[in-house]
C-alpha cells in the first residue's frame, strides 16, 4: 500500500541529497533511513553505488540499509566492502550482518581475511550473525553447530 505521507517525506529528503553541501547530504541520508520504505531503499542503494559521492555519505547509506534490513541491498553492500576508506566498508559489513542473508558469507570471509583490525572485527561479527564462529587461535571460520 502506498503511503502518500511517507512518499512526500522521502521526496523532500531526496531533494536534500542533491545539495552541494556534503553535511546536508550526510544528514539527509540518515533521515532517509529513518523514514524507510521502497523509495528510500532504492535511493540508499544508489548512493552506495555512486563512487563520486562523499565517503561518509556512502558509509551512512550502508549503515541505514542495515537498519532497514532489506535484502535487495545485499549485492550492493557486498560491492561496498571494496569501497575506498574505512567508513563505507565497515558499515557495509555491519549491515550485511544485520540483514542476515547468507549470500554475504563468502564476501565477508574474504573481507575478514584481508582487512585491518577494525573492519575485520565488523566482518567477524557479521559472520557470527550469519551463523559462523571464528576459532580464536587460528582465525579460521567454522560453521556454528
Amino acid at each position: 500500500m502506498i503511503d502518500p505521507e511517507r512518499n512526500s517525506k522521502v521526496s523532500a529528503i531526496i531533494s536534500e541529497l542533491r545539495d552541494i553541501n556534503k553535511d546536508r547530504r550526510r544528514t539527509a541520508v540518515m533521515k532517509l533511513g529513518m523514514v524507510g520504505g521502497d523509495q528510500a531503499v532504492r535511493t540508499l542503494i544508489g548512493i552506495i553505488e555512486n563512487s563520486q559521492e562523499d565517503l561518509i555519505v556512502r558509509g551512512r547509506a550502508a549503515l541505514m540499509l542495515g537498519k532497514l534490513k532489506d535484502d535487495r541491498a545485499v549485492p550492493h553492500l557486498i560491492r561496498a566492502l571494496d569501497a575506498p576508506g574505512f567508513v563505507t566498508p565497515f558499515n557495509a559489513a555491519q549491515a550485511l550482518g544485520k540483514i542476515g542473508d547468507p549470500r554475504a558469507i563468502d564476501a565477508l570471509l574474504s573481507f575478514a581475511d584481508n582487512s585491518n583490525d577494525k573492519t575485520r572485527a565488523a566482518a567477524v561479527e557479521a559472520l557470527r550473525q550469519l551463523g559462523y564462529e571464528f576459532e580464536a587461535a587460528f582465525g579460521e571460520p567454522q560453521p556454528q553447530i
